[in-house]
């Protein structure tokens, strides 16, 4: 049976709008604080500090799902290879040159949640890196712009997935994807990021968008691979590969009229910080 797909109306919307936006401002918060040198602990502290001042909390912080502990860090810290679920905890090592990071942050305000990742690169980028971030920035913009109501959720994979790896030649992380979310972090339904190769890896591929439906779209990408490591028993996520890898997600509104980005601004920030 499918599940039932909460949908937005009226004040809801913006409730959604205003959590959104604090995602917004943590991530520009990032852009000014990221630079080679600082270590995943003090990045993570600095979220929290923001958040305080936004007068959110994670929603990252503890969150539980079975067969793990409870995420510990309130924002999740992807370096390179690790594809997402990164946290504070998984190294010490302070952030090189050259190197990619992406975070996601969670966001709790009166009890309605924002939910976006941004990668960025520490002082500069190989050119196939600034291409990997560019396939993952377009690739999201195109799944976003095909999410029109009326249209199956197909329609955002297909999309993405002609950018990300018919356009580039990159890979997209296969069973992983975006969500609907609202006054929790995960709800129906789930959006693939590449189109299933049978019916039972997404039974909901052929629902339609609908207005009202908050989801968030996240890309992940990785280099070499669309598979991840084995990593059963712990949050990070790597490339199976270890090829770098990146993660772009945006907090998308249905509307009567089309997609509304509630996370626009991000597309503004830059590749390369610090």
């Amino acid at each position: 049976m499918m599940k039932t797909i909460p949908l937005l109306r009226g004040k809801e919307v913006e409730a959604a709008k205003k959590s959104a936006s604090h995602v917004v401002e943590v991530h520009k918060r990032l852009t000014e604080f990221l630079s080679a040198g600082v270590t995943l602990p003090e990045i993570d502290t600095f979220v929290a500090s923001v958040l305080g001042e936004l007068k959110s909390k994670s929603a990252f912080l503890k969150y539980k799902i079975p067969g793990q502990p409870p995420f510990p860090s309130h924002s999740c810290l992807s370096v390179n290879d690790c594809v997402v679920h990164g946290t504070h905890t998984m190294s010490l090592a302070p952030l090189q040159p050259g190197d990619l990071i992406s975070i996601d942050i969670g966001v709790t305000h009166q009890g309605w949640i924002g939910d976006a990742a941004w990668t960025w690169a520490i002082e500069h980028a190989e050119d196939e890196h600034l291409r990997l971030m560019q396939a993952g920035k377009d690739s999201l913009a195109a799944g976003v712009n095909a999410m029109q109501p009326g249209r199956p959720l197909i329609d955002f994979a297909k999309a993405c997935q002609n950018v990300a790896e018919d356009t580039f030649g990159f890979h997209l992380i296969r069973g992983l994807g975006g969500h609907g979310y609202g006054k929790t972090l995960h709800a129906p339904p789930f959006i693939s990021n590449v189109v299933p190769s049978h019916p039972a890896e997404w039974p909901d591929a052929w629902r339609l968008f609908e207005p009202g439906m908050l989801i968030a779209v996240e890309p992940m990408l990785a280099i070499g691979t669309n598979q991840i490591e084995n990593t059963r028993g712990t949050w990070p996520i790597y490339s199976a590969d270890h090829s770098m890898s990146v993660h772009y997600e945006a907090d998308i509104l249905i509307s009567e009229d089309g997609p509304i980005d509630l996370t626009e601004g991000l597309q503004d920030l830059p590749n390369i910080v610090g």
